[in-house]
């Protein structure tokens, strides 16, 4: 006698075929990008937050005695601190929005069930997505433009203190390198008129060696890989988004002909 298949072994060519069809389903590209948004985002925007805080204080501290000169600085950092919520919401929501829209036009789903047809609504869907994703990465590449502004400012003070620290070091008169300085006004942070507005010789590089200066540095270059990696995950949502609206138009012409 013949002993019977046990009934488990009979259904898991099933629950193959099934699991391949639901992980073929999955948009990686889109999965991906998402991810990297988060991340950058949030890098971004907590970094950013801390670092600008941190600024008004080191200017309040060192460059501006008076607060009527760093008092429109210190309206921009809150100002700006208030969008950065803002663009942590906004980027949540159509993060998932993106992610939903590679879900509903991602081939293998539209293989799975074979009575999809593309409609018309969801044709203007996808090209709604794709342009305002390109609108929205040529936004964000001037933001990860202006994001390096700081960083470049800070790297110059900090270059400015290493040559402080070597002329000191080669030199017994501490007067030959007073001349060295970093001046906040030109770089936009304080009015013309701020007294002291810059910073020079030993009094710099002591500024240099405070923790403060360290922490907002870094805050300051994270913040900036923050940017480079969202407009990296905008490129991808770029080429998901643009193959889904191909997908859109070919299955169009393909109901269409039918």
């Amino acid at each position: 006698m013949i002993p019977s298949k046990q009934p488990w072994l009979l259904g898991s060519s099933g629950c193959y075929d099934c699991c391949v069809r639901c992980l073929g389903g999955i948009p990686y590209v889109s999965l991906v990008a998402t991810l990297l948004c988060f991340s950058g985002v949030a890098l971004f925007c907590g970094c950013g937050h801390v670092a600008l805080t941190e600024t008004e204080k080191l200017v309040e501290m060192y460059f501006a005695h008076n607060h009527q000169d760093y008092i429109i600085l210190a309206n921009f950092v809150q100002y700006f601190q208030y969008v950065i919520y803002g663009l942590a919401s906004f980027f949540f929501l159509y993060c998932i929005l993106l992610l939903a829209e590679g879900f509903y036009t991602t081939s293998a789903i539209k293989q799975t069930y074979g009575d999809y047809r593309s409609t018309r609504c969801g044709r203007c869907i996808s090209t709604t997505f794709v342009v305002a994703t390109y609108i929205l990465t040529v936004i964000w590449l001037v933001v990860f433009a202006f994001s390096a502004v700081p960083v470049y400012f800070l790297y110059n003070m900090s270059f400015t203190c290493h040559t402080i620290n070597l002329l000191t070091e080669s030199s017994s008169s501490l007067n030959q390198h007073g001349w060295v300085c970093i001046d906040a006004r030109q770089y936009g942070l304080l009015p013309w008129n701020a007294t002291p507005g810059k910073v020079c010789g030993l009094t710099l590089a002591a500024v240099c060696k405070t923790k403060q200066f360290f922490l907002t540095y870094d805050l300051y270059v994270a913040a900036f890989a923050g940017a480079g990696i969202t407009l990296l995950a905008l490129f991808v949502y770029v080429i998901a988004t643009t193959y889904n609206f191909a997908v859109m138009r070919f299955m169009g012409r393909k109901s269409m002909t039918r």
